[in-house]
């Protein structure tokens, strides 16, 4: 036998190498012809191949005629020397040798680094092993490129991660394939998690997608290893939860919205949170030895609230009535563009949900420091709102100070003025009356509606929530008195504040409404018809009219400890009554609008959607059973029923209503399938009241 010399050419005889599949293969020459080769394969098979793609590395050359038997054992003998020196070779040792000593070279040449004399099976073990080593070298035949180090690392790393990918893609894809079958069958035994490493990104990736659902950094990998589900749009929750990485009914509008839905967020303003405590409750006691606390004022909550920001105390006038209200003053000593203002402009707006409320204040601060709780005097912006006999606004005073409040509750007012037992209250009531009959003057539309109450119980023996739905009871009276007099406050500072040539934020809706639209309305069809017409209110700093409530001007304040804006008009008044002077410009407030506009869109969504969904779970519960229903539209093939009870609507075709169709129609709907996470209702039947 002799070493065919590449540049020789493949003869028969000789043993040479090709690529199939990127994999280099052996085999006999048989015969040459015209370029092109006849090769028998160590697979035991003919084949025909050009010479141009033969290896640039072949041998020996066998002479003579061989038989089939002859060929076998010649590519056996060669195949087992060329795997065992390949096993031997330190390619990554032989990519060092090379390194600054050529850029490409041939086969041969690397080989001299290694062996003194190399034969035909050396240069194909290295051949291969070279060709196996991507990460290093590259082939551009007949030669190899060396690959700089920096490239080397480089392509480890992204092999690396294509590794982890394929792997991932692998187990990941089957244990998300197991959790959804568990989804179709909650009594399925959880599937066995896979290894930690892959665990944890399957984790980390579920968690992504219920805070970024849409998410285009992960929107690839999550097509991948969802590659066969269905095309759920909470398919992220329902993957997360049969793997119990979330529990059931589990909010994941919090995590889009990134809004603890607990108090944890403000541990790490814990500092802040304890030195602006001392400094408040430092001042005041200063206050209180002083006696400059100012006694007289109620609120009216619910029993249970402890976020109290509004009190007043009404006193008869010879022009008509002076109308005080306190406004908890959470600015006092306040910071504003520190780390904790930050958050809790971020956080924008408190939530209260059946499951439980959600501060947007720190607890310490908006449930304890600052709220206008009976415990001791709290500090306060004062309203001094004149009105006329006829609940004519004719200006407002704002000042600062200390107050101390009593508590009372919507149901002790409701029946102290039925009673007619506290004279302080029944004034209060009879200029809150007289402001309610100036806005409906001027054209408000006044909405009342059944209050749906929500209460989550845990069944003891299957751990499920049931949602129990009451109806809150009215307490027109009690109900009047808070919310006309909270009107009318951010009527008197958006009046006071133009006056004053301070700037505000501003709650408009600068629509025409026709004197129609003006009045009470408590029909659920009227409802419709009304709030079709009207637009929502924009957030902005211009003070323009809102023809809801019947206002020219509006400027949410009274609300300090739940809502952002509340917060800067609070502190913006302050400053006016102590300085004469506004904290904040026009252009400060301009700045902060687009993001504090967005981050109240993101939480108010909550405020909207959480509480249909355990609407929704409630009916789920109950399917079966008639609800009331009122019809309010028949726009089309289908007509829109109200449920007042639950606050929803719902469409139906119209053949189920039968023959008379008209607005206010009742009637009772019975549901055969709702799915609270995709807002889906279908209704069964729909039955005469």
């Amino acid at each position: 036998m002799s070493l065919l010399k590449t540049s020789q050419g493949p003869r028969p005889g000789s043993i040479v190498e090709f690529l199939q599949n990127d994999r280099p293969h052996a085999a006999y020459v048989v015969e040459e012809q015209a370029g092109r080769l006849r090769l028998f394969t160590a697979s035991r098979r003919e084949t025909k191949l050009a010479a141009n793609r033969v290896l640039p590395w072949s041998g020996p050359l066998y002479s003579g005629e061989a038989s089939r038997a002859d060929m076998e054992s010649r590519l056996d003998l060669h195949q087992a020397r060329r795997e065992e020196i390949e096993k031997g070779l330190d390619i990554l040792e032989l990519w060092e040798l090379a390194q600054g000593e050529v850029d490409h070279a041939p086969v041969t040449w690397f080989a001299g680094l290694l062996w003194d004399q190399p034969g035909p099976d050396e240069l194909a073990a290295l051949g291969r092993a070279m060709l196996a080593a991507r990460t290093h070298f590259k082939f551009h035949p007949p030669e190899f490129e060396v690959f700089p180090k920096a490239k080397v690392e480089e392509r480890l790393e992204h092999q690396r991660i294509q590794h982890e990918m394929e792997r991932l893609s692998s187990l990941g894809t089957d244990f998300l394939r197991a959790l959804w079958d568990r989804v179709c069958r909650p009594d399925a035994p959880r599937p066995p998690e896979p290894d930690p490493e892959i665990s944890a990104r399957l984790t980390d990736l579920l968690k992504d997608r219920l805070a970024n659902p849409h998410s285009s950094g992960t929107e690839d990998l999550w097509k991948m290893l969802t590659k066969g589900l269905p095309e759920h749009p909470c398919l992220a929750l329902l993957l997360a939860q049969a793997w119990e990485l979330v529990p059931r009914h589990y909010n994941s509008l919090l995590d889009e919205a990134d809004y603890a839905a607990d108090d944890s967020w403000s541990a790490p303003f814990a500092g802040e949170i304890v030195a602006l405590t001392q400094v408040v409750t430092q001042t005041v006691g200063q206050a209180v030895d002083q006696a400059a606390i100012e006694p007289g004022f109620v609120s009216i909550d619910a029993e249970t609230t402890r976020d109290i920001d509004d009190a007043f105390k009404v006193a008869a006038t010879d022009e008509g009535f002076l109308v005080s209200i306190a406004l908890a003053r959470p600015c006092l000593h306040w910071e504003f563009g520190s780390p904790l203002d930050r958050a809790v402009m971020h956080r924008a707006t408190s939530l209260y949900l059946p499951e439980g409320s959600s501060h947007m204040m720190p607890e310490a601060l908006g449930l304890r420091l600052f709220s206008l709780l009976a415990d001791g005097p709290r500090p306060a912006l004062i309203l001094d709102i004149r009105l006329d006999h006829a609940g004519q606004l004719l200006g407002a005073t704002p000042r600062t100070g200390f107050v101390q409040v009593a508590n009372t509750t919507y149901e002790k007012v409701e029946t102290a003025l039925a009673e007619g037992s506290d004279p302080d209250l029944a004034l209060a009531m009879q200029a809150a009356g007289k402001a309610f009959e100036a806005r409906l003057a001027r054209g408000a539309v006044v909405i009342k509606k059944p209050d749906p109450h929500l209460v989550l119980t845990q069944d003891p023996d299957t751990g499920e929530t049931r949602v129990e739905l009451t109806l809150k009871p009215r307490m027109d009276q009690a109900e009047l008195v808070v919310s006309e007099f909270m009107i009318l406050a951010n009527w008197a500072v958006a009046d006071l504040a133009h006056k004053a040539g301070a700037v505000l934020l501003h709650r408009t809706q600068d629509i025409a409404i026709g004197q129609e639209m003006a009045g009470v309305w408590e029909r659920a069809e009227d409802i419709y018809r009304v709030v079709r017409v009207l637009s929502a209110p924009l957030l902005e700093t211009r003070p323009r009219p809102h023809a809801g409530l019947g206002l020219p001007a509006y400027a949410p304040s009274t609300s300090p400890l739940r809502r952002y804006p509340d917060f800067l008009n609070v502190a913006q008044l302050c400053h006016l009554a102590e300085t004469g002077q506004p904290r904040f410009s026009a252009q400060d407030l301009e700045a902060l609008l687009p993001l504090l506009g967005s981050r109240l869109e993101a939480v108010s969504q909550i405020q909207r959607f959480r509480p249909r969904y355990w609407r929704l779970v409630h009916l789920a519960q109950n399917l079966g059973r008639e609800y009331p229903a009122v019809m309010v539209d028949e726009n089309g093939p289908m007509a829109t029923l109200a449920l007042p009870e639950l606050q929803i609507y719902t469409r139906v075709p119209k053949n189920m209503l039968g023959d008379k169709l008209y607005p206010g129609k009742p009637c009772l709907v019975v549901f055969k399938r709702v799915d609270p996470l995709t807002n889906e209702l279908k209704v069964a039947q729909v039955l005469d009241d």
